[in-house]
């Protein structure tokens, strides 16, 4: 079988310090068509990245709602993990190639997976390319299935997405975070829009004393007392870390105390990771201000939040991201953020958390106005905070799916859920 993943109990009623208790009901009433209809989550991995974080909450959530909800993940090994992050970068515009021998590996993982699969469910939602083969290898299993992009679509190259095309319209249905990532010969009958979202309640996001953050990132070599930089991302190239050293060194010329700390954590779908971790290692080079830090050096989801609570400006300088979670988690801890102009970036910042940038240049002068100007930081960290609670808590990401499933069931599509507008 795939392997299941545990996930620990939630309750809604938690969440009503966030949302209000008339939330909180009226979420139960929606869910209640809903109740025992099974539902999956099928993803790579269980640790590392984005999905793997939304899951857990999304999961214990629908359960708490009366669905029966489980989470697992495929047995991907080296070589096809290798294939499935080159489909991810040629999906972000990258050129690729998948040649013979690429896709060869692709679908050999995916009968593998095909035949591990097992039980019925109503509603089977299949996340990101590593899994998507599955539906057309299994036609004929019951339930509503659902492909799940996290990823920013608007530059795919071409080949790639001929590729994977097929694969996504054996889908009942699809969700993208924006329309704007749903290339246009894709032919699905039903289109849901649904960004991502951060748990309130999640280790790496309770908010408490900030005076707390100070002493552990002291133990990383951090100066609690100095401003300090911040990217947390993978080391993947599209969070352009070498970009980020390169801000950091033009602004730390006028401001000699600057610090600047790179958090990522290594997931088991992407081997890439190591190489670009090797890359900024050396970029990096000998910096006492400079700290380059990962899960292999003790940070988990505690320190996370406790470098992120303990940076004066944090920085998200993606060159393409399909959402991009660590801006909603900065801003929901009142940090400003400076931010690539791409993806689903925009749509968190709104006009009120921070600045959009497109290039090196456009961070410097970014970093160095907020840097100077506490009260200025002040003001964008308390709107962005704000908005992520109207928008980007997981309350609302699950009332979306919901939504979803009950449109599916009911063949209602004024039910879909259409995305942040506001």
């Amino acid at each position: 079988m795939l392997q299941a993943v545990a996930v620990p109990p939630l309750s809604l009623d938690a969440y009503a310090p966030f949302i209000g208790e008339a939330a909180v009901a009226e979420l139960r009433r929606f869910a209640a068509p809903l109740a025992g209809a099974r539902v999956l989550h099928l993803n790579a991995t269980s640790f590392g990245g984005g999905v793997a974080e939304l899951l857990p909450t999304m999961t214990a959530l629908m359960r708490d709602l009366g669905l029966d909800a489980e989470w697992r993940v495929i047995p991907g090994d080296d070589a096809f993990f290798d294939v499935t992050k080159a489909l991810h970068n040629g999906l972000q515009g990258m050129s690729v190639g998948l040649d013979a021998g690429r896709r060869a590996t692709y679908a050999a993982a995916q009968a593998r997976f095909a035949q591990a699969f097992e039980g019925t469910y109503d509603f089977v939602l299949v996340h990101d390319p590593q899994p998507a083969g599955l539906r057309r290898l299994l036609p004929a299993a019951p339930g509503r299935w659902i492909w799940r992009c996290h990823i920013d679509l608007t530059t795919a190259d071409p080949e790639t997405w001929a590729f994977l095309r097929p694969e996504v319209e054996a889908y009942d249905a699809a969700i993208f975070t924006l329309p704007e990532y749903v290339q246009p010969d894709l032919h699905l009958k039903s289109l849901a829009y649904i960004p991502p979202s951060i748990d309130p309640l999640s280790p790496k996001n309770r908010t408490g004393d900030p005076g707390a953050a100070g002493p552990v990132v002291a133990r990383f070599g951090v100066d609690p007392d100095r401003p300090l930089l911040l990217q947390v991302s993978r080391f993947d190239p599209w969070k352009d870390p070498l970009g980020v050293i390169d801000v950091y060194r033009r602004v730390k010329a006028t401001m000699p105390g600057l610090q600047l700390s790179l958090v990522g954590s290594m997931a088991t779908d992407d081997p890439e990771g190591w190489r670009i971790y090797q890359q900024v290692l050396r970029y990096a080079g000998v910096d006492p201000d400079l700290t380059i830090l990962s899960n292999l050096d003790g940070v988990g989801a505690v320190e996370v939040n406790a470098f992120q609570q303990a940076s004066t400006v944090v920085l998200q300088k993606s060159l393409r991201e399909g959402f991009g979670l660590t801006v909603s988690e900065a801003l929901w801890k009142g940090k400003p953020v400076v931010a690539g102009r791409v993806g689903g970036i925009p749509m968190q910042l709104g006009d009120t958390g921070g600045r959009l940038v497109d290039t090196i240049d456009g961070a410097v002068e970014a970093c160095s106005e907020l840097l100077g100007d506490p009260e200025l930081r002040r003001r964008l960290g308390e709107g962005g905070r704000e908005r992520v609670r109207h928008h980007f808590l997981s309350t609302r990401e699950v009332r979306d799916h919901l939504a979803l499933l009950r449109a599916l069931k009911e063949d209602d599509a004024g039910l879909l859920p259409t995305g942040i507008t506001a």
